[in-house]
């Protein structure tokens, strides 16, 4: 007695779980989606907006305090608080004109220092950072790893620890009290950071494109420039945005390095507004808002690139 063969299946049955949730087991793509169904319902709550509210009151109260002040008169500023504004209001323009124009407080020799300092500062990491980038990603030599992390751990050397002794080097250059000092001790600090970040960018880039390009007969310098740099756009720009507001905004290097008159950013004049005897307190408020326009207009200009580029590469699929 012969038995029939049972008939064959239209569609096999996988048996592998991971291959019904695209890779991941049923269990884990479920804890996954309720996980970040629990995190959009208690962000979208009215308690979490409500923090978010109270975080940005607390956050622009100082500065509105400080926008207010920069407009009051002298008298009025020495004799009470900027809250004080509201309940008898006097304006004037005087502290802008005497910070931008005045003979001994004026800020536009150290407006273009900032400006000297700033733009070399950004250029030079990124140029040398995108290099390293892309030896650390798609070029196979012996100890790349252990490179990659020892360049990556020098992000926790602390700054101050460095200063005398690069002080010392630039003295022995003759570089100590030039432009050259400055640009050179921001490119340092920022090399580690702004190597990771856009490594990361490239690994996120798909090998076959590289691949294809080489089958090309496209060689590293090709590969770069027409390959991976219109792709590197969003990145770069993140950490241009990033590197600028920290030279702008620097006070510490710029006091070791770039104290001198003819190199002093902007920064270094607004800490000596209050003079020694601090005469000239009062118009702090008004340098502060003068500082803060160029990085205004700068990070609004490429904002959308900022959260792109800084976040690229941070999370692997």
């Amino acid at each position: 007695m012969t038995t029939n063969p049972a008939p064959p299946q239209a569609f096999a049955t996988p048996t592998d779980p991971g291959e019904v949730t695209g890779g991941r087991p049923p269990g884990r793509g479920r804890a996954v989606e309720a996980r970040a169904e629990r995190a959009r319902n208690k962000l979208s709550s009215p308690w979490a907006s409500g923090l978010a509210i109270l975080i940005a009151i607390a956050w622009t109260v100082p500065t509105l305090g400080l926008f207010v002040t920069s407009f009051r008169p002298v008298q009025d500023i020495r004799a009470n608080g900027w809250w004080n504004f509201f309940a008898a209001p006097r304006v004037t323009l005087e502290n802008y004109r005497e910070v931008l124009f005045g003979s001994e407080t004026s800020l536009a020799q150290y407006v273009l220092n900032s400006v000297v300092v700033t733009i070399p500062a950004v250029i030079i990491p990124i140029s040398i950072a995108l290099l390293a980038a892309y030896a650390f990603a798609w070029i196979d030599f012996k100890g790349r790893n252990i490179l990659f992390v020892a360049v990556f751990a020098l992000q926790i050397v602390p700054i101050q620890i460095t200063m005398i002794p690069l002080l010392t080097q630039y003295v022995r250059w003759d570089l100590a009290g030039s432009f050259w000092a400055v640009w050179l001790s921001h490119s340092i600090f920022a090399l580690p950071l702004a190597i990771f970040l856009l490594h990361n960018f490239m690994k996120d880039i798909p090998p076959s494109l590289v691949e294809a390009a080489r089958v090309d007969g496209a060689g590293h310098v090709q590969i770069f420039f027409r390959v991976l740099m219109p792709l590197l756009v969003p990145a770069v720009a993140a950490f241009a945005i990033f590197q600028f507001l920290w030279v702008w905004n620097d006070l510490l290097v710029s006091l070791v390095f770039g104290s001198q008159q003819q190199v002093a950013p902007l920064t270094v004049r607004l800490a000596g507004l209050a003079g020694d005897r601090g005469e000239t307190w009062h118009l702090l408020s008004s340098g502060a808002f003068v500082a803060m326009i160029v990085p205004v207009i700068v990070f609004l200009s490429l904002q959308r690139y900022f959260v792109r580029g800084l976040l690229a590469g941070s999370v692997k699929g």
